[in-house]
């Protein structure tokens, strides 16, 4: 249990983790006004007026990420207020860029008018996103439990990362990149999920190491340099992450 704080000469305690939610929804309530304010100027600046898709993308927007906040708030009441927000931001300035390219489509060839709809896919993703935010939050309670599996995680990943170059063209090539996975109902890139699998490994990885980051070697101009092992071991991790990826590029270019 967290220790409830008191404010000076109010004598109210406030609790930490309470405080910490707070900040995020006032966060996303600003990712909200940012988000509105920009598919306004979108929609005016194409059209010369507001339609019925600003509203529904508004409300998409505030319902989703209301429900992500919710959920955080029930299930990681420690987590750091700034993520959400944060990520609310950038997927909302995306949905916005993806409005104005359906809105610059609709223009006429031969008298027809091609109207595309990609904004509503935006949407969709970011629905599936948050249902598997609200999921992994509500049967992952401790994250640390991760640590136990890191290695098998960080080989995931790279497993992930090579996949498409290992598959044939016609299963992983869209456009002249080979960096998909191609199926019946949808295309998916799965150097995305390798990214997240990399990011738990190499936190579980830096978190067991610690006491060996911390280790100080030589002193120079008053910094305290980690031991040369240290060093060794992150030469060793940039070595191997790059050299897979030089190794994917160079497959996927001759596949």
């Amino acid at each position: 249990m967290t220790s409830a704080t008191s404010t000076p000469g109010s004598g109210i305690a406030l609790d930490p983790n309470r405080r910490s939610r707070t900040y995020e929804l006032t966060l996303l309530i600003a990712a909200t006004v940012v988000v509105g304010a920009s598919l306004s100027i979108v929609e005016w600046a194409q059209e010369q007026r507001l339609t019925i898709d600003l509203a529904k993308y508004v409300i998409a927007f505030v319902v989703l990420y209301g429900a992500a906040h919710v959920a955080v708030r029930r299930f990681a009441p420690h987590a750091d207020p700034l993520i959400l927000p944060v990520v609310a931001l950038l997927n909302g300035l995306g949905l916005v860029l993806i409005h104005r390219l359906d809105l610059g489509n609709q223009k006429g060839e031969n008298g027809r008018i091609v109207e595309t709809q990609e904004a509503n896919q935006q949407v969709l993703w970011t629905l599936i996103g948050v249902a598997v935010l609200i999921g992994v939050l509500a049967v992952l309670r401790d994250h640390r439990t991760l640590s136990k599996y890191a290695y098998t995680i960080g080989l995931a990943g790279l497993v992930f990362l090579a996949l498409p170059a290992l598959l044939p063209s016609s299963m992983s090539e869209i456009n002249g990149s080979k960096n998909w996975i191609k199926t019946p109902l949808f295309n998916i890139q799965p150097s995305e999920v390798s990214k997240i699998l990399l990011i738990v490994f190499t936190a579980a990885f830096l978190v067991s190491k610690r006491d060996l980051f911390t280790s100080a070697g030589k002193r120079v101009l008053g910094v305290d340099l980690p031991a040369p092992a240290t060093w060794r071991r992150c030469c060793w991790c940039g070595c191997s992450l790059s050299r897979s990826s030089a190794t994917r590029t160079t497959w996927a270019r001759h596949s």
